[in-house]
């Protein structure tokens, strides 16, 4: 079966190495070495200055919340995992949807300030697939608005724009390290924040409010990264480079055997690419459906992501119509992309791709 992605699986000798380490140490969780170890190469890997590990990015996006303390409304994309939509829910937040940019996928910032009201507090946005927001426009509207800004950058780990970090910008940006991502830890998250202030709060609430022994200022949970799951970040992170050339490849190949026939996202001009995912779009639903169909038969199983776009969710009342963002969701499927997917495999991909749409 050949999935949309595959988990890679570091050098396993690496990996047993640091579990005989933390056999030996009896440390397993709350903020061990490894975990200590981890942040500090991943602030320097990614540029950012303070990182904040947890459990995984649904969680690091609830922590992005209360840490700034995001209350009413506020204004997100309908074209992203559920996880964008559900962190905010059970927080308390209500979603207010922006639609989207047709071409970057991204939430388009002249859809945004119309929808303001005296309860919205927040805007968060999703670099999409890792291509980055138009940031400054967004950071512009944020100002005056005095709103705060969450970037869910859950595919956006080592994206730059500018030549630095996309994920210094807004308040607070979060991560995804589960299995499936370019950069994993088994499960995780982290959040990137710039203030040291908001860092220090945002350790503070991971480990259940607790300031000190005889402190515990906030309402907390826990929301800690353990070692073991530190340890196999460190062991991904030694073999990046060799998983982003092995990603950028099969991308490539893709891009120059398909560009004729399908619609692909637009990237920001401003933005790097990282290659952790590989979306096309086509020009009706009933096209992808023969598509995958037929990859399907062949035990391949591309995916439709995003489906459905989220203003479409039951539990979201008032209801919103973001019709672009229903449009593209019917439209779009992300091919297989990973690092051990083989040439042979993906050139069969290819040539039923092109034999449906010919």
């Amino acid at each position: 079966m050949i999935n949309v992605t595959k988990t890679y699986l570091p050098n396993k000798e690496k990996y047993q190495k640091y579990v005989n380490e933390i056999f030996e140490s009896g440390w397993i969780t709350n903020n061990g070495p490894k975990v200590k170890e981890l942040e500090k190469r991943l602030a320097k890997y990614l540029g950012v200055k303070n990182i904040v590990l947890v459990s995984n990015g649904t969680t690091a996006l609830e922590i992005a919340y209360r840490t700034l303390d995001i209350k009413g409304f506020a204004i997100t994309t309908p074209f992203s995992f559920v996880a964008t939509t559900s962190s905010l829910v059970t927080n308390g937040i209500l979603p207010i949807y922006a639609d989207i940019d047709a071409e970057s996928l991204n939430i388009n910032p002249n859809n945004i300030e119309k929808l303001i009201t005296p309860n919205t507090s927040a805007i968060v946005p999703v670099h999409v697939f890792g291509n980055g927001c138009d940031v400054e426009a967004i950071e512009s509207i944020a100002k005056e608005h005095n709103l705060k800004v969450i970037y869910d950058a859950a595919h956006a780990f080592g994206v730059e724009y500018k030549e630095e970090s996309i994920l210094n910008y807004g308040d607070i940006s979060t991560l995804s390290f589960h299995a499936t991502k370019l950069f994993h830890t088994i499960e995780g998250g982290a959040l990137i924040i710039n203030d040291d202030q908001l860092a220090q709060k945002a350790r503070y609430l991971i480990n259940f409010g607790i300031e000190n022994a005889e402190s515990i200022p906030h309402l907390g949970t826990n929301a800690k990264m353990n070692e073991f799951e530190a340890a196999m970040g460190l062991c991904v992170l030694d073999e990046m480079q060799e998983i982003e050339s092995k990603r950028k490849a099969i991308y490539e190949i893709y891009e120059n055997e398909l560009k004729d026939i399908v619609q692909f996202q637009k990237q920001n001009e401003y933005s790097s690419k990282n290659y952790s995912y590989f979306p096309i779009v086509f020009e009706s639903e009933v096209e992808l459906l023969r598509v995958q169909k037929a990859l399907n038969e062949e035990n391949i199983y591309p995916r439709r992501y995003f489906y459905p776009s989220l203003d479409t969710l039951d539990y979201i009342e008032p209801k919103q119509i973001c019709e672009i963002s229903r449009d593209i969701s019917k439209r779009i499927l992300c091919l297989p992309i990973y690092p051990q997917l083989e040439n042979e495999m993906q050139d069969k991909i290819i040539n039923i791709v092109k034999g449906v749409l010919s």
